[in-house]
């Protein structure tokens, strides 16, 4: 599990494709103290495996599904990552949960400047628009932020200059691809509030029935 408070900003040095999959090259230097094989590492927001570690880098797989519900199979060498190791049980949770399964990719339609702030506005797909709600959490390119609005075909952040700096935020142009991961908690909610399959003995939702009998009312 991550927080989506990016520790650095990494470079991807290189892609070694296979067919559907690849295998990535990111130059760093944080996330690699303490590290190990095996150890999660977030990437843009994508939750990758370390398969080898050297002094400046480390590597990681990434599969046909990994590539197809985000960007970074749309990625170049020379690209600018966020990275994020996986949270410690006894670290501060300063974000917001991430799970860095990334739910599909936005586009962004316009960026602009209001006094202090900046604005990044989203361009996404109504199946994700469907679990972005106004003060709500979502990761964009693993970075924990707070919507600040939202429509039927977009979604906008209002950031600090800070947040800008370290991270790739700085980099987003008009048009380019970001990774979303919506928040958890609303698709876990979706699921309980849909009605059971008949096959497995019960055919409603979460009613107030439901509730009543079990107590809660």
């Amino acid at each position: 599990m991550f927080t989506g408070l990016i520790e650095e900003i990494g470079i991807l040095k290189g892609i070694r494709r296979s067919g559907n999959s690849c295998v990535l090259t990111i130059e760093c230097s944080r996330v690699l103290e303490g590290s190990r094989i095996g150890d999660s590492i977030a990437v843009s927001g994508v939750c990758l495996t370390a398969t080898s570690l050297g002094s400046t880098y480390f590597t990681a797989d990434a599969m046909p599904e990994t590539l197809d519900r985000s960007a970074l199979g749309r990625m170049a060498a020379g690209s600018h990552v966020n990275l994020e190791r996986a949270m410690p049980a006894d670290g501060r949770f300063g974000g917001h949960i991430v799970s860095g399964h990334i739910d599909g990719t936005g586009t962004v339609k316009s960026i602009t400047k209001d006094e202090n702030a900046i604005w990044y506005q989203i361009e996404a797909a109504p199946k994700l628009l469907r679990y972005i709600v106004e003060k709500g959490s979502i990761a964009i390119d693993g970075i924990s932020l707070t919507v600040a609005r939202t429509d039927d075909k977009t979604f906008s952040v209002s950031i600090i200059p800070h947040t800008q700096k370290e991270t790739t935020l700085q980099y987003l142009r008009e048009g380019d691809a970001v990774n979303l991961e919506t928040d958890i908690v609303g698709k876990y909610v979706e699921k309980l509030m849909r009605p059971e399959p008949e096959e497995a003995g019960g055919s409603r939702g979460l009613t107030e029935d439901f509730l009543r009998e079990n107590g809660f009312i």
